[in-house]
């Protein structure tokens, strides 16, 4: 069904989106309306494609049906006010979604990207800056930071949700300890077979895991090989 959402316009892929029944938070649809994924893309050509898109360095951006699926499993934790943080910030498309959800009012809110690769870091600001945020970069509602996502970044939290956008093998503790209570991660985990997973912890810190759905990402791993990756 996903592959029917492509459309012309950003308009015409929400549209599609939320036709198609992959959309159904208005919330989502009115953030994701925020942000033109062309802004986040190399090839503007294929912006509106429901398919991901390789940016360099081993690194994609999701499909947008996969965003809208992880914006909506994270949901009920993405309040006016919440801090969030994105592991893979990648093009800093994601970033942008979640800031419209958590940031609404102007008042509080924060999210946090994380990146291995320095060069990504710098395109995703240029990007951010270009959709019209450069004032949440200036007020530090939105930080890139260049490092491990693997370890988080722990002086930003505890998270009320943590997006991981790349396949760990297995889930990384340092994650599950950034989470709030009660907090919640998606996170695709697996090798040759992968699938998302909820992380949750409830206000008595007692994480509870449980398998979703089977995915197909590009794996969470070490800077050097992301930089000798073949795309």
């Amino acid at each position: 069904m996903a592959w029917r959402c492509s459309g012309s316009t950003n308009s015409e892929l929400i549209s599609k989106m939320a036709q198609n029944g992959i959309l159904t938070s208005e919330r989502i649809l009115n953030a994701m309306s925020k942000v033109d994924r062309a802004n986040y893309v190399h090839d503007k050509r294929a912006a509106y494609e429901d398919s991901p898109q390789r940016i360099g360095y081993g690194a994609t951006i999701s499909a947008p049906h996969m965003h809208a699926y992880a914006v909506e499993h994270l949901l009920s934790h993405l309040k006016d006010g919440a801090k969030v943080l994105d592991v893979g910030s990648g093009s800093g498309y994601l970033v942008a979604v979640l800031h419209h959800l958590v940031a609404s009012n102007k008042q509080g809110g924060k999210v946090v990207g994380i990146e291995h690769i320095n060069e990504l870091v710098d395109w995703s600001i240029q990007n951010l800056k270009k959709d019209g945020l450069e004032e949440a970069l200036a007020t530090k509602q939105i930080e890139v930071f260049a490092g491990d996502g693997r370890q988080g970044y722990a002086s930003g939290g505890p998270y009320d949700a943590i997006h991981v956008g790349a396949a760990a093998p297995t889930i990384p503790d340092a994650l599950v300890e950034q989470l709030a209570s009660p907090g919640r991660m998606f996170i695709p985990v697996g090798t040759q077979t992968q699938h998302i997973y909820h992380v949750d912890k409830d206000e008595n810190g007692k994480v509870a895991k449980k398998e979703i759905m089977g995915v197909s990402y590009v794996p969470l791993t070490d800077l050097e090989k992301q930089r000798n990756a073949p795309f």
